[in-house]
């Protein structure tokens, strides 16, 4: 993402703090959700039930999965902020304890990015003088944490929402009484996979075309796979 680097900008950008995306989220129920979902619709189709039974079971599974996804969410987002609260606790005990084992741990940290003489004496002291900024730097260094938790409540509505939205897609022509309704979910599937795949492009180097191909390549496996599964249950039940 392009920005700014005048002296003013660059201040406030980073007096802002960072910044965190929850499109992932987004995109991770997105496309769960329409596999979910299509896939007991080419189950219930390969069955051969009834519309209405289609249309309960489309529904309980968009909203009962789409809640477990949401709820699972927030449980592990919130998991992440005890952990870095629970390794804040160990290195602030750690400070108390054993301050020069723990002022060697940043002298060797700093060092190993290339700091030396004066210049590693001078950024030991300067990070060792604030209790706060010391376990921050090591909570940062040592463990890998974010300088700030992602909120749970954020993720758990972006997997909700996104499952939700996307689950429905492909019950619309059944929901609409629609005649072919099924070739028509198909296409409505299709694109939903293709352009949560071309979105999903934006966290790496590959082309969004390639990405969004790939993503309804998985997509119709999974709903190719409860096809198979529908019609071999029908004739076993025959």
């Amino acid at each position: 993402m392009e920005h700014d680097h005048t002296v003013k900008a660059i201040h406030e950008r980073l007096s802002a703090g960072p910044k965190h995306n929850y499109l992932r989220d987004w995109i991770y129920g997105g496309i769960d959700g329409s596999i979910a979902t299509f896939a007991v619709i080419t189950g219930v189709v390969g069955a051969r039930l009834s519309a209405f039974v289609l249309i309960i079971m489309g529904m309980t599974t968009t909203l009962a999965e789409g809640f477990a996804m949401a709820a699972g969410n927030f449980l592990a987002t919130r998991s992440e902020q005890h952990n870095i609260d629970h390794l804040e606790a160990i290195e602030r005990r750690h400070i108390e304890l054993a301050p020069e084992g723990e002022r060697e741990e940043v002298r060797q940290i700093f060092a190993a990015k290339g700091f030396a003489g004066p210049d590693l004496d001078r950024a030991v002291e300067l990070i060792t003088s604030d209790k706060d900024r010391w376990i921050q730097t090591m909570l940062t260094e040592e463990y890998g944490l974010p300088l700030q938790p992602r909120s749970e409540w954020m993720a758990a509505l972006a997997t909700l929402s996104a499952f939700i939205i996307c689950g429905l897609a492909p019950l619309i022509p059944f929901l609409a009484g629609m005649e072919r309704a099924f070739p028509i979910s198909i296409v409505i599937t299709a694109v939903v996979f293709f352009i949560i795949g071309s979105i999903k492009s934006r966290w790496s180097m590959i082309a969004w075309w390639r990405s969004g191909l790939s993503t309804l390549f998985v997509g119709g496996v999974a709903a190719a796979l409860a096809y198979v599964v529908g019609v071999l249950l029908k004739r076993l039940a025959e």
